[in-house]
């Protein structure tokens, strides 16, 4: 059987035949669509990451002061910052530690807070959050 005599439609078992132009087609369709679905959660995810809150310190550290290492230690002493009021958001802290202070905060205290930040480990409040912008895009 010779070539011209198979179908177009229907290529021959075992043989790759080139794909129609409908098939190419249907192929860059599904390809733009699942681009334009990725798109949107990559943006939604680097949104969400900005906006999540470090707690400096988290709920069990409440109370407690921050020294310049970034360690927890007792409420007055000396050389120590007392938490922030409120939780920073992803980007306060990219901010941070690309030279910039943190909201409400000296540079020496900003400084104490980075250091309790890089010290978070997983199960604190404020981790994935972290964990989060240190990620590269």
């Amino acid at each position: 059987m010779e070539n011209s005599d198979i179908p177009a439609d229907n290529p021959a078992q075992g043989e790759e035949g080139a794909p129609s132009r409908r098939r190419m087609l249907a192929l860059g369709a599904v390809g733009v669509s699942a681009a334009l679905t990725i798109r949107p959660a990559f943006a939604q995810t680097a949104v969400s990451v900005m906006n999540c809150q470090i707690p400096v310190p988290g709920p069990t550290g409440a109370g407690q002061y921050i020294d310049a290492g970034g360690k927890l230690v007792p409420a007055g002493t000396k050389g120590a910052f007392p938490g922030s009021p409120r939780p920073f958001t992803g980007e306060e802290v990219k901010r941070a530690f690309r030279g910039q202070t943190l909201p409400g905060a000296s540079y020496n205290q900003s400084q104490a807070y980075l250091q309790y930040i890089r010290r978070l480990q997983a199960g604190q409040s404020g981790f994935t959050c972290f964990a989060s912008i240190q990620m590269p895009r």
